[in-house]
């Protein structure tokens, strides 16, 4: 028995010894970034955008899709959302691979300003780190607003208003319903959600969507028949 709680208190020393350098090498990573362009600076960039939209510009049912889909407990979490990364961890860890990220819109906008794509254990670990520091330092609808200037939409757009523009030669503030909850889908994978590339995988996202925000209490089942209508 003595032998067996040695190996176990052997194992677990190991792996805190793991956990503590990789949360050292993401804080460092954190660091590094800031030092190179600070929060404010960068938010600044973003902000000077010729075609930076505000949040008083989205349409209600923009702000409820991306929500639905992307962060349901987003004005609930204080930038990490605990359940969707211990969920994703699950899943991962069954897969064997990294299927699921848990991130909250704060840790994607923390990574598109700062951080590359690649799925690495210290990158989203600064990525962690940037989201803490974003929610200290705006509001939830300034962390909406620059998310929504700052993500990919396919064909070329990185901010809603071009998109919007680009898909539906539409202002961001005149998109119908159905229009919004197409867009809110595309980010999730851009080149294969394309309405202009792969319009029939752009309708199944939007439906996927539309059961989300029906799941999330945003629409009822009628009104979201009336919109696959349009």
């Amino acid at each position: 028995m003595k032998k067996i709680l040695k190996i176990i208190f052997f194992l677990i020393l190991i792996l805190t010894s793991i956990a503590l350098l990789y949360i050292g090498n993401g804080y460092d990573m954190y660091k590094q970034a800031i030092s190179q362009m600070s929060l404010e600076q960068k938010v600044q960039e973003i902000q000077s955008k010729e075609n930076y939209t505000k949040f008083s510009e989205l349409p209600q049912m923009y702000v409820n899709a991306i929500i639905s889909v992307e962060d349901k407990r987003f004005y609930k979490h204080n930038g990490i959302d605990v359940i969707a990364i211990c969920r994703a961890a699950i899943n991962d860890i069954k897969a064997m691979s990294f299927v699921e990220g848990g991130s909250t819109i704060t840790q994607q906008l923390a990574k598109n300003m700062y951080f590359t794509q690649e799925k690495k254990i210290e990158r989203k670990i600064a990525e962690v780190f940037m989201a803490w520091e974003i929610e200290d330092k705006y509001s939830k609808e300034e962390i909406f607003e620059l998310y929504v200037n700052t993500i990919y939409f396919g064909d070329g757009y990185y901010t809603v208003k071009d998109a919007c523009h680009g898909y539906f030669n539409k202002e961001v503030n005149e998109m119908t319903d159905s229009e919004c909850i197409l867009l809110a889908g595309i980010p999730n994978a851009p080149s294969a959600y394309s309405p202009t590339k792969n319009p029939d995988l752009a309708k199944q996202r939007q439906r996927q969507v539309i059961e989300k925000m029906i799941e999330n209490g945003y629409l009822t089942q009628e009104e979201a028949n009336k919109i696959l209508e349009e």
